[in-house]
């Protein structure tokens, strides 16, 4: 996802106040991994205050479902609090949009495991640790995880290289 999408993005959850937390692709790019996603993948909170913002968020995105996008099929408050796996397409691209990731990992289990950073303009939004992704990549442990996983676990080896400089 383009940078200037991803920000437009992550700005409409922010304003409409939805909690989420980036992971997957885009968290590993957020967190120094050299990878390419096409997608943007959010944990979010099942809370109901919250999927009640969040539906505001997606509606403000454009976002349908990405089976049968002919059919314009938008998610409602029912979709979002099974907290299932929703694969949509907004007005700016891709992106999953999930109740929890691995093993159960839900907001609240991945939220002690974030970190709030600055991605541009002021923006600050909660992204999912390196250690934390390849834990969930490898419950997952699908091939395009599989793959991916050796280039995350490098990143998190060089980053814990002590500095010298």
């Amino acid at each position: 996802m383009a940078e200037g999408k991803l920000f437009a993005t992550l700005s409409v959850f922010h304003e409409n106040g939805a909690q989420v937390i980036v992971v997957g692709g885009v968290a590993s790019v957020l967190n120094g991994a050299p990878v390419n996603t096409f997608d943007i993948d959010l944990v979010y909170s099942l809370d109901p205050l919250n999927i009640e913002r969040l539906e505001i968020a997606l509606d403000r995105l454009d976002a349908i479902f990405r089976i049968q996008p002919e059919r314009r099929l938008r998610p409602n408050r029912s979709h979002l609090a099974k907290g299932g796996h929703l694969n949509l397409v907004t007005r700016f691209g891709f992106m999953d949009l999930l109740g929890s990731i691995g093993h159960g990992l839900d907001y609240s289990r991945l939220l002690p495991e974030s970190t709030e950073m600055e991605i541009g303009g002021g923006l600050r939004v909660l992204v999912l640790n390196l250690k934390t992704i390849i834990l969930s990549k490898e419950q997952a442990a699908r091939e395009k995880d599989q793959a991916t996983l050796p280039i995350l676990r490098q990143t998190l080896k060089e980053q814990r290289k002590p500095d010298y400089d």
